[in-house]
């Protein structure tokens, strides 16, 4: 099964508006891809569904508390859209939150997919009772192909980068006899406990990027990576982080930028003039970010790590949140071609890189209205 193959198979589900599931499977996987009306609703894998669910809700909304007293929802086979429905009712999650739970959840479940071969595709028309909130937090086509395209770059780094053979589902685990002392800043997380993807998640890092820094702790025999079981649902909680809004007063413009040479260059810009700044050097992660703290403007750079900057600002175009927010693209990449693409991704206006103190802040002041 490849990426290219499930993106006909979904645009042709799309365009019929069907209702059902899509389960691609072998004898070592099963992934089940529930449809509504051509929009893909959630992705359920045989493997690991509870430390899926677990690690989406701490990226994106780590204050729910689903608990114990949710887990009979847990019983079936739509338990999740049950739980995020359950928690927009409740008033404890926004429908922008759920829409980041299931792309989160899809991601990782169309990466592992395509680690698989002679998957056997079958389709199950199902009418199913589905509320308002979770017919709006669907993935539509052009999200689903967002998804996709995401999937495909992580696929690409992941075997560029020698690890093929492995599945970030794998748990790193030091080996009897190894003296953690030797490995000072990933020895806590090396107990058997966690998988690849809980590790990045932990370090805020790539999964390729973790899994590749633990390569040499194998090739010196004090590392083995190993299948763990997944979480009980009955037992998951979330812990709780307090967030807010900065400052109401000041305009909050939120950088989306890796370099730390250029976001100490914009805060020298803005903070003496007036202005709040956000700095995000890792889009996707800092996402949550965004939500919680809805800058009134939004720099975003074209190259970012593990991010393409034209998919990240039309990604931001079609989230309602940031439908209408300016986003100013700033790049060195200053030609026509890449300013007419910046244009058909959404970008506001496009600002070369490193910017002039003056040609910024009179941009600022004409979009927020000052």
């Amino acid at each position: 099964m490849t990426i290219a193959t499930l993106t006909e198979q979904l645009n042709n589900l799309n365009q019929r508006g069907n209702d059902g599931e899509l389960i691609l499977s072998n004898q070592d996987f099963a992934l089940t891809l529930h449809i509504y009306r051509g929009k893909l609703l959630y992705a359920t894998n045989s493997i690991h569904r509870v430390r899926r669910w677990t690690r989406a809700l701490q990226q994106h909304c780590s204050t729910w508390k689903w608990g114990v007293e949710s887990s009979h929802l847990l019983d079936n086979q739509f338990r999740e859209c049950g739980l995020l429905e359950q928690g927009i009712s409740q008033q404890q999650l926004s429908l922008i939150r759920a829409k980041l739970v299931i792309r989160n959840i899809v991601q990782e479940c169309f990466f592992e997919l395509s680690s698989y071969t002679n998957l056997n595709s079958e389709w199950k028309d199902n009418q199913k009772e589905i509320s308002i909130s979770c017919q709006t937090a669907a993935l539509s086509s052009q999200e689903i192909r967002s998804v996709l395209y995401r999937t495909t770059q992580m696929h690409q780094q992941w075997q560029a980068a020698g690890l093929a053979h492995l599945s970030p589902i794998l748990s790193p685990t030091i080996k009897a006899g190894t003296q953690s002392q030797a490995l000072p800043v990933l020895g806590k997380y090396l107990n058997g406990n966690l998988t690849l993807w809980d590790i990045a998640l932990h370090l805020e890092k790539s999964v390729t990027e973790v899994t590749r820094s633990l390569l040499p702790l194998v090739e010196k025999n004090l590392l083995e990576f190993k299948e763990i079981p997944d979480l009980p649902a009955t037992t998951v909680e979330q812990p709780v982080v307090e967030t807010h809004r900065l400052s109401e007063v000041q305009p909050l413009i939120a950088c989306i930028d890796d370099s730390p040479v250029l976001a100490h260059t914009l805060k020298k810009i803005l903070i003496p003039a007036g202005y709040q700044m956000l700095s995000i050097p890792e889009p996707m992660r800092g996402f949550t970010q965004l939500i919680e703290n809805k800058p009134d403007l939004i720099l975003l750079d074209l190259l970012l790590p593990n991010a393409n900057g034209y998919s990240i600002c039309k990604f931001l175009r079609d989230t309602p949140a940031f439908e209408k927010t300016p986003i100013i693209i700033l790049t060195a990449k200053n030609t026509l071609v890449d300013r007419a693409r910046a244009r058909m991704s959404g970008a506001t206006e496009f600002l070369g890189k490193p910017p002039e103190p003056q040609e910024l802040l009179q941009m600022l002041r004409r979009y927020l209205g000052q």
